[in-house]
């Protein structure tokens, strides 16, 4: 049984145990009442409803366990932090297990904080910047299946979204754009200047990005993640696309601007960066997107690169998945706290000339072992 077969039971059983309340009704009330609960009825049993509610209950559970693996990521990012500075990180709340209530303590006292919005500024572009960046980071979690029974499919048969691996990562590069909206719509020097080297760094690194992906997709020879999954049955595509899996790695640092690649923010400089006229659950909302994106890259790595939920029998699909996602995630934060930050030119020569070049030539070596057969 699937995900589609399992949320459509339930759709059912719900619109059937409606649907004698809807037709008591009718029975009982006058013909004038009668007939509007019977036509109610007779919708709500339709096929189209039925796969329209379906499709919207597999896209809430999904979302619902990734932001759960969210919250354990960033239980990781701290106590991963505090054993490489010699401290416990989160300790108190949550003793039990590791402190990971912690995480919901700060989000209670983020919630509870006053929300303020600056007198200068547009306050339009300030309100809608943080709902389109959540939004399309979100959006990305609901395109990546965790494995071929586990997914948003629109039938029985398991068909997920449509080239669903080009959507996430369109929906990906969305965040620049709202970043950059962030950062001057605040009306704040360090915010516009926050956002435009947030812009500035991210579609330097999605080109390179998306020309390693390219190469993937031409030994899958499809745009779909299932596809793409079963083409590395035999041999994970990280290893003959070996130079592409470090580039997809750097980029995706750059594109969650996760240290060297945290100048946007700059604590040190620029307060906080694109987001310092942000406080209270906006700013909240902004570190969890953080970390949301970092999921879905891990995600992304995983399932383009690294096998996707193949592995030991022993193990469930969506569990290996998952396993790795983790350790790409552990990764992120290894890299992040052992390498100093990089400055604007260094980041932008970093993309340009060092990272885009080495891109061509992965891709490449795709073409020369798509031609001799290999995949």
């Amino acid at each position: 049984m699937n995900l589609f077969e399992f949320c459509y039971g339930i759709i059912h059983w719900l619109v059937d145990l409606v649907n004698h309340l809807w037709y008591w009704l009718g029975d009982v009330l006058p013909w004038w009442f009668g007939d509007f609960f019977d036509a109610v009825g007779d919708f709500a049993a339709s096929q189209g409803h039925l796969s329209v509610m379906t499709i919207f209950l597999e896209v809430v559970i999904v979302v619902i366990i990734a932001l759960i693996n969210v919250l354990n990521f960033i239980w990781i990012f701290r106590k991963f932090m505090g054993r490489m500075f010699d401290f416990y990180g989160p300790y108190y709340v949550g003793y039990g297990i590791g402190g990971w209530l912690q995480n919901l303590a700060d989000g209670i006292k983020l919630f509870v904080k006053e929300i303020i919005v600056p007198a200068k500024a547009d306050k339009m572009g300030y309100l809608l910047a943080p709902i389109i960046y959540i939004g399309s980071s979100i959006l990305i979690l609901a395109t990546i299946p965790f494995s071929e029974n586990f997914g948003v499919s629109t039938n029985e048969s398991g068909t997920y979204v449509p080239a669903g691996a080009l959507f996430a990562l369109a929906a990906f590069a969305i965040a620049p754009f709202s970043i950059l909206l962030a950062g001057w719509a605040s009306n704040n020097k360090y915010t516009l200047i926050g956002g435009m080297r947030s812009a500035a760094q991210m579609m330097s690194y999605e080109i390179p990005l998306l020309m390693t992906v390219a190469s993937v997709f031409l030994l899958a020879g499809s745009f779909g993640f299932v596809d793409i999954v079963d083409a590395q049955h035999d041999i994970w595509f990280a290893i003959p696309l070996f130079i592409g899996f470090l580039i997809f790695l750097v980029c995706l640092a750059a594109e969650v601007e996760i240290i060297p690649f945290d100048l946007p923010e700059a604590e040190a400089e620029l307060v906080e960066g694109w987001t310092t006229e942000y406080g209270g659950m906006r700013f909240g909302l902004f570190y969890f997107t953080t970390t949301i994106r970092s999921y879905a890259g891990g995600a992304l790595a995983t399932a383009l690169f690294l096998g996707g939920w193949h592995g030991p029998a022993l193990i469930p699909d969506e569990i290996w998945f998952l396993i790795k996602a983790y350790i790409v995630y552990t990764v992120f934060q290894w890299m992040t706290w052992s390498l100093p930050r990089v400055r604007v030119d260094q980041m932008l020569g970093i993309g340009w000339k060092r990272l885009l070049p080495l891109a061509v030539i992965n891709l490449m070596i795709a073409v020369a072992l798509k031609s001799m057969g290999w995949f």
